[in-house]
């Protein structure tokens, strides 16, 4: 099967049209939270070169999960601007190692040249066992007690009343590794945005501002339960003021 040309399907999407002006390390720890929503990510490459500004990589550990983020990202509004995604057509450094096609880069251009000539290509469909430990369990440390919404029990035995709408929201269960920028990415999408703010003594929550609370509301619905990390759902309330 192949997508785009005769790029075949692979575990590696290539990224392009992205904001030159974000920076490198922020713009990897942004993609990383918006497409780790899809399934394990093993890593995710950019570069400063002027050749690849605007442009970067994400290599899944299946296939599965790159062509869900390939389908459903399609387009996304990322720093103000659609994203265009493909295949990539060559494998990453991580799944070449993995199923041992990996070729150091000094050597890569005389090798390329005789496989062209041999036509040996691997699949890359059996680097499963791939993984790299540089995002092992990145996000995966359970919310700290205190931002898990209080259900019940010693405390009080009247559950607190939700805040009534309004233009602040309220966003709980965030990964600690969360940065402003990254939650900015996902609600910007959404009119009326004005900023995130975080606290910095409290990790794994946030307050989101809209200009009104239609528009917060909005936004709200449109992505409660966004998985940052598949064990972080995002829990979204309206702010008490």
């Amino acid at each position: 099967m192949a997508t785009g040309g005769d790029v075949p399907t692979n575990m590696t999407i290539y990224i392009n049209n992205l904001n030159e002006k974000i920076k490198l390390e922020e713009l990897k720890k942004s993609l990383l939270a918006v497409f780790s929503q899809f399934g394990k990510i093993l890593e995710v490459l950019a570069f400063k070169t002027l050749k690849h500004k605007g442009q970067a990589w994400v290599v899944f550990e299946d296939v599965s999960s790159a062509s869900s983020a390939l389908r459903q990202m399609q387009g996304f509004p990322f720093y103000d601007k659609p994203m265009r995604i493909q295949y990539a057509k060559t494998k990453s450094d991580v799944v070449a190692k993995a199923d041992g096609t990996f070729v150091p880069r000094e050597r890569k251009k005389r090798h390329e040249e005789k496989g062209r000539k041999r036509k040996d290509q691997h699949d890359a469909n059996q680097a499963g066992m791939g993984q790299n430990p540089a995002y092992g369990g990145a996000y995966g440390a359970a919310p700290h007690l205190s931002q898990i919404p209080y259900i019940g029990g010693a405390k009080s035995a009247v559950p607190e009343a939700p805040a009534p709408p309004n233009n602040i929201l309220f966003v709980q269960n965030l990964p600690h590794q969360t940065i402003p920028m990254m939650l900015q990415v996902l609600f910007c999408q959404y009119p009326g945005f004005k900023e995130v703010r975080m606290v910095e003594a409290k990790p794994g929550i946030a307050f989101v501002e809209y200009e009104n609370e239609m528009q917060s509301t909005y936004a709200m619905q449109g992505l409660q339960g966004f998985k940052i990390s598949p064990e972080n759902p995002m829990l979204i309330t309206y702010a008490k003021k």
